[in-house]
């Protein structure tokens, strides 16, 4: 059969094809759309040459509980120096943020810290100048940096000149000594500008676990490979660098610190790939549920062809020569739906990058390219084939006799001719159900995650900001603890401010620092090492200001600070740990290094889910901005720290813009960075719920919609079938409640077997999202129940109406019907 005439065939009943074609186009579409965002994250490899021989050296501490610490300075010195069988370079990065003056206004860039063979060892070539040398990361090296293009051209204007220039960096001079690509990606970061690490290898000590180690390794070397030979370096690491002063080398012997290396790519990718995999799955079941409802569609077309297939039949046709007809047919349909389907998908996708989900790694590889076009191609053939070799199998090869029947006014539709129609309904209604159990789940994780009490209160209420001050800027402690105090009382004279604060990490921002403390009243093991502690530093005020609970002493004054008094507050969950009561904490000593003077514990503050609501609260070391001997350092002073400010105006742009100038008034070289309301940052923290939930739930409305679309479609062919036999019971004496509870009866049948289909397919395939739920049984009840009960009304709502038109045929008329 010719394309123009199928093409031909299709227009002749517009509506029949509007509706298949918009059915096929919803469920392909909503497939090329995931499929382009699981290639774009999962199944593309990263942008550099021979991506698989890059992996992360990273690190677990079995003795601390810590399952990724990441790399140190003394392990990359040890792997790059004796791994040379196994590597053919080792370097390491670590993320960073630096203020930049003299360009425009001041302001707060993100930057890349690395070592002199990051670059090189991800193939990047410079548009403009070149990378670093070993030179450029020795200490003894001229300060150099790194721009990326987008930053040289909106700063800099795109001038080649720019290279040999200096620019100035937290009150340095440091000079251009390159421009990098547009085509460039480090990672999924996005920095301005790359700066060399410089370690002094003479000074380096053990510990100090803050980077990420990445590897080139040779050929034929596998992951096994990595593990054995850094495993068989880490001891002698241990040998070679002497340990921070107050620590020992039976510490880290104690910690175990055992490799963990993975692939560059599972390090970009992150825990996002079980979300999108159990996304494509949800979807694709979307497209099954399209197909059966298009199907259903065929099947009622090809019985209104029945006499037409059998006079061909009669006229020697062969059953392969229909067959070819009716899938020709469908799979056109199929090809045309997926062209539809191309431009929802397009839109999604736009609308997908719009939002760019905090979650979501990758975003810039996400696109419609030539394998979503692939794809897509592929399944708008399968799916043409899938929903047209039921009408096939059907009606290829109908009995000659009977067909050229079909239509007399006494014959009636056949419960065999019902039944793959029947058939189709409940296979829509229980895939419908299992996304629709699915979307329930996230709903109630989403409800738990938004009921869950982080430790703080009103973050809506509360705008953060970051600020540094470079020892460039102001080089004693002093003077920068009372830039940070005239800062704050410039900003307590806003009109709305309540109160304001400083503190090192705001809540569900960062992993921060963490290290251990040392209680006086416990003993420990020579080389013992306690339990890691997130270490928070803040001014006097931050627990007013964020709504944390005091339970137990007070909180930090600016005589503490000034004064460096030897004080210390710790969270509920820590004094519990040590010392069983909150109030039994008040007046203990901690430190947090064995050689370190003795702090008293003056307060104790309620527990605080700092790295996100879906995680435990963690356990906090609270230490003033300023403190004497902290960590081997006279005096200590926090100079990368974060402003909270409690007001009614938060959200506001003129309050943002009243605050950035009463910072400014104190010190106009100060940019604020990462300006945003705490609300904001908590939402974030719930992105992959979030996006999952908003998915699975796009998903379930179309699985319901088209559900009950099959099942209407069904009840009235059936109506329309049965007009003769609705007649007669009508002229007998049958009430309309009598006729339209058959109909009702009927389709809550079919919905009662998809629903006992669907539950079962439910009760297996939701322990797949064990990991994406918060509080919530996979065989959560209420939804399970609330599911059902759903589906049952929507089964009652689409089966009443065609069974409501039946008994309002006059039986006269019904009684003439063929």
């Amino acid at each position: 059969m010719r394309l123009n005439h199928i093409v031909r065939r299709l227009l002749q009943m517009p509506v029949f094809t509007g509706i298949a074609i918009l059915t096929l186009a919803i469920g392909i579409g909503a497939n090329a759309a995931i499929f382009s965002v699981v290639d774009g994250v999962l199944l593309k490899p990263l942008p550099y040459p021979k991506p698989d021989e890059l992996v992360v050296l990273d690190h677990s501490a079995v003795g601390l509980n810590i399952q990724h610490a990441g790399s140190a300075p003394f392990l990359y010195f040890t792997y790059r120096e004796n791994g040379g069988k196994t590597f053919q370079d080792v370097a390491m990065w670590t993320g960073d943020a630096v203020t930049v003056t003299g360009v425009a206004e001041p302001e707060e860039v993100r930057a890349v810290d690395v070592t002199d063979g990051m670059l090189p060892m991800l193939g990047v070539r410079p548009l403009f100048g070149r990378v670093f040398t070993a030179q450029d990361d020795s200490p003894a090296g001229v300060e150099t940096v790194v721009l990326s293009a987008g930053y040289w051209r909106s700063r800099l204007g795109g001038e080649p000149s720019a290279v040999g220039r200096r620019i100035m960096l937290d009150g340095t001079a440091r000079e251009i000594i390159g421009v990098l690509p547009d085509s460039f990606r480090f990672l999924d970061q996005k920095p301005s500008m790359f700066l060399p690490l410089r370690f002094d290898r003479a000074k380096v000590r053990l510990g100090n676990f803050s980077y990420t180690a990445v590897a080139r390794i040779r050929p034929g070397v596998t992951l096994d490979h990595v593990t054995a030979e850094t495993t068989r370096l880490i001891p002698l690491a241990m040998t070679s660098f002497p340990p921070f002063p107050g620590m020992n080398v039976q510490m880290f012997t104690d910690a175990r610190i055992t490799p963990t290396p993975r692939a560059l790519k599972d390090e970009v990718v992150g825990d996002v790939g079980p979300v999108l995999w159990v996304l494509m799955g949800t979807i694709g079941m979307v497209l099954l549920i399209a197909c059966a409802n298009v199907a259903n569609l065929l099947l009622v077309r090809a019985e209104g062809r029945r006499q037409e297939l059998a006079v061909r039949a009669a006229l020697g046709a062969s059953r392969g020569r229909i067959a070819y007809e009716l899938l020709a047919e469908s799979v056109v349909l199929g090809l045309v739906g997926g062209v539809a389907g191309l431009g929802l998908a397009y839109g999604a996708v736009r609308a997908l990058l719009g939002l760019a989900p905090g979650n979501l790694p990758r975003l810039d590889n996400i696109a419609i390219d030539p394998s979503v076009l692939a794809f897509t191609f592929g399944i708008s053939i399968v799916a043409g084939l899938l929903f047209g070799i039921i009408p096939v199998f059907k009606y290829a090869g109908p009995d000659v006799a009977s067909g050229l029947r079909g239509g007399g006014r006494t014959s009636s539709a056949s419960r065999e001719r019902h039944r793959a129609r029947s058939i189709l309904v409940i296979v829509q209604v229980a895939l419908a159900l299992v996304l629709l159990v699915g979307s329930g789940l996230m709903i109630r994780t989403f409800v738990a995650l938004r009921q869950v009490e982080p430790g703080f209160r009103d973050p809506e209420e509360i705008l953060t900001f970051s600020l540094a001050i470079p020892e460039a800027q102001v080089k004693d402690a002093e003077p920068v603890v009372r830039m940070y105090q005239a800062i704050l009382d410039k900003i307590a004279t806003v009109p709305g401010v309540t109160s304001v604060a400083v503190t090192s990490v705001v809540p569900m921002t960062s992993s921060g620092w963490h290290d251990a403390i040392f209680a006086s009243d416990k003993t420990y093991g020579e080389g013992e090492l306690p339990p890691m502690r997130l270490f928070k530093f803040l001014s006097p005020g931050l627990l007013k200001t964020m709504g944390n609970t005091l339970v137990a002493g007070r909180d930090f004054t600016w005589s503490d600070v000034y004064d460096k008094h030897p004080v210390v507050m710790v969270s509920e969950n820590v004094a519990r740990e040590l010392w069983k009561e909150p109030a039994m904490a008040i007046g203990k000593q901690v430190r947090e290094n064995p050689t370190s003077a003795w702090r008293e514990v003056i307060g104790v503050v309620g527990d605080e889910r700092d790295e996100g609501v879906d995680k435990n609260a963690s356990s906090i070391a609270f230490w003033p901005v300023m403190m004497s001997h902290f960590s081997g350092t006279e005096p200590f002073v926090r100079r990368n720290v974060s402003f909270a400010i409690r007001s009614k105006r938060t959200g506001a742009s003129a309050f943002t813009e009243e605050v950035s100038r009463a910072v400014w008034a104190v010190n106009p070289n100060l940019p604020l960075a990462r300006v945003r309301p705490l609300d904001a940052i908590v939402s974030a923290s719930m992105a992959r719920t979030s996006f999952t939930l908003v998915m699975l739930a796009i998903a379930g409305v179309m699985a319901l919609v088209l559900g009950v679309a099959g099942i209407y479609g069904v009840i009235s062919y059936s109506v329309s079938q049965r007009t003769r036999e609705i007649g007669i019971r009508m002229a007998l004496g049958a009430q309309r409640r009598e006729v339209t509870g058959l109909f009702v009866r009927h389709g809550l049948r079919l919905v009662a077997v998809g629903i006992v289909s669907g539950l079962a397919a439910a009760l297996a395939l939701t322990r797949l999202m064990r990991s994406l739920l918060f509080e919530v049984n996979p065989v959560d009840p209420i939804t399970y129940v609330g599911v059902c009960l759903s589906l049952a009304a929507a089964a009652v709502l689409a089966s009443y109406i065609p069974a409501l038109r039946a008994t309002s045929v006059n039986p006269v008329t019904a009684l003439r019907a063929d």
